[in-house]
């Protein structure tokens, strides 16, 4: 059962209003973990000994049931919006209610105690309460871990109580139906009830992060990965989810620090979690080695297909979701930094896919265009699987992460842009997306050459070189880049119908501008004028 500090944390519990007549499995090991899975029935081990579990009814997070209590903290300073949905007090209290009562009808309990960010300066103690041992081991494989010395004297400041039994009386509990995640900045607690999908674990900690660093710390917080070169250059990669972040990381030449999350301060930039989730959909060890090598025991994956007869995974299998993972601790990565704290940046690039193929592969920003692209957020999704829909569908994501953004959009924005000029960074657009035409014609760019469009700007040798301005989107375009053939670069060279590209480049321009009418009111004039132009 862990370490000797059981009893302890029984006493914490009932704190809680569990009355906690049965086992309390604390602080477990991952093996012990994997070994309680497999007891009660609720996953299998692959051919390589990683976990495989199914999440249920949810397989990605749910936004519209994602709720923060409206109260005396919160009323002024949360950015109620679509992704900020309020609720009031009494319903936390009677969902605080139905999850410990259901809790304390399961046989066993599982608890971990373990921290957020790296910088000590900004540590988050963290105690979370899983119904499902395999929930415990994705918080032991995405949050930090604190030594046996540590769990001595160890006081959460934030709890996490994960249900995901439990269905909700909708309108007994203010819901909007059976799943809801609840966030109570006064008592400090996430509630989860109805779903599994570990992912609301991580992002709960996420948003609240997003709302303590730049709101109380003067620290900003990122959606983003982070890694570091030899000599010390960090570089940060913004982008939303299927946009290249963990993989584009995952640099065998160059420290990893973090895949999803992290902080700016005056001095460095620092990691939240202890582990990466990364999308396993497509996956190959060719070309992500260090994803592929970290399906191992211990890591927790995702809803996946076996191929049939076997427990091997088939990656190109989305029949349960797209959204299939693999969550594992940073030190699977070879190269993964220990703390996971790196020096100021010398390089940010914003990831987008873009699914029309009108954006260059890459495109250095001037600093209005890089505060304009951070506010929009942008990428495109290649069309779902309904019948004759082949348009890909734009998105945007006020600065690459609206969802877990408690804060109005224009905070991160200033913060950000403030700390690029400080700091003299580069800022590089990188289309990861579509090339010679838009999805259904055109063909998705290559990692090759995206990896080494990267490694160019990491390296300095597009400081020297011409640029062109994409005549649409304003942006500056190499017209050379080493181990990438010059056609490419330049994403109007790759249409065969000149005309056609024009027109899309002009419908997405379009979408930009009719996004940005909500912030117009609240940027500078060099970040208007950072628009794309239609004439």
């Amino acid at each position: 059962m862990g370490v000797p500090t059981l009893a302890f944390s029984k006493k914490a519990l009932a704190r809680l209003g569990l009355s906690l007549p049965k086992d309390v499995n604390y602080q477990l090991s991952p093996q012990e973990l994997v070994n309680d899975t497999l007891r009660i029935g609720e996953g299998v081990l692959n051919n390589t000994g990683a976990l495989v579990i199914k999440t249920g009814e949810f397989t990605g997070r749910a936004p519209k049931d994602k709720f923060t209590v409206k109260d005396e903290v919160t009323e002024n300073t949360i950015h109620w919006n679509d992704f900020n949905i309020p609720i009031e007090p009494k319903y936390f209290d009677i969902i605080h209610k139905e999850i410990t009562n259901y809790l304390d009808q399961q046989p066993e309990l599982w608890v971990r105690d373990c921290y957020a960010c790296a910088d000590p300066r900004y540590r988050l103690n963290i105690r979370v309460i899983n119904e499902k041992p395999w929930n415990n081991l994705f918080a032991y494989n995405m949050f930090l871990r604190p030594t046996e010395d540590e769990l001595e004297n160890f006081e959460p400041d934030w709890h996490i109580i994960s249900a995901p039994g439990l269905k909700l009386d909708a309108v007994k509990c203010g819901t909007r139906q059976h799943n809801a995640a609840i966030i109570s900045f006064k008592h400090k607690t996430i509630l989860i009830a109805g779903s599994g999908y570990t992912g609301e674990i991580k992002k709960g900690i996420f948003t609240i992060l997003n709302y303590i660093l730049p709101h109380e710390k003067n620290v900003l917080s990122m959606h983003c990965s982070a890694n570091m070169g030899d000599d010390g250059d960090t570089a940060i990669f913004f982008g939303l989810s299927g946009t290249g972040k963990t993989t584009l990381s995952a640099d065998p030449n160059r420290k990893l620090i973090g895949d999803d999350e992290h902080a700016w301060t005056d001095d460095n930039i620092f990691n939240f979690e202890g582990g990466c989730y990364a999308k396993t959909i497509g996956l190959t060890e060719e070309n992500e080695p260090e994803i592929y090598r970290a399906m191992r025991p211990g890591a927790l994956v995702e809803n996946v297909i076996f191929f049939t007869g076997t427990n091997q995974i088939n990656f190109e299998d989305g029949s349960i979701t797209e959204n299939t993972r693999v969550s594992y601790p940073l030190n699977f990565i070879s190269n993964a930094m220990e703390p996971s704290v790196g020096s100021l940046p010398k390089n940010i690039f914003f990831l987008t896919c873009d699914a029309f193929g009108v954006l260059p592969p890459i495109s250095k920003l001037s600093p209005g265009q890089a505060m304009y692209q951070f506010i929009s957020g942008y990428t495109a999704k290649v069309a779902g699987t309904e019948a004759g829909v082949t348009e890909p569908k734009s998105t945007f994501s006020a600065c690459f992460g609206a969802p877990f953004l408690p804060l109005h959009p224009g905070k991160y924005a200033q913060m950000l842009g403030e700390k690029m000029q400080k700091n003299n960074v580069n800022v590089w657009m990188i289309n990861t997306g579509w090339t010679g035409g838009s999805y259904g014609v055109g063909k998705r760019m290559k990692l090759k050459y995206t990896r080494a469009m990267i490694t160019a700007a990491l390296e300095g040798q597009l400081n020297n070189i011409e640029f062109d301005f994409h005549p649409v989107f304003g942006m500056a375009v190499p017209k050379e880049c080493q181990g990438v053939p010059p056609e490419v670069l330049d994403p109007r060279n790759t249409w065969a119908d000149k005309n056609a590209y024009d027109e899309k480049a002009r419908y997405l321009a379009g979408l930009f501008i009719k996004n940005f009418e909500k912030y117009k009111d609240g940027v500078s004039r060099e970040v208007l004028e950072a628009a794309p132009k239609l004439s």
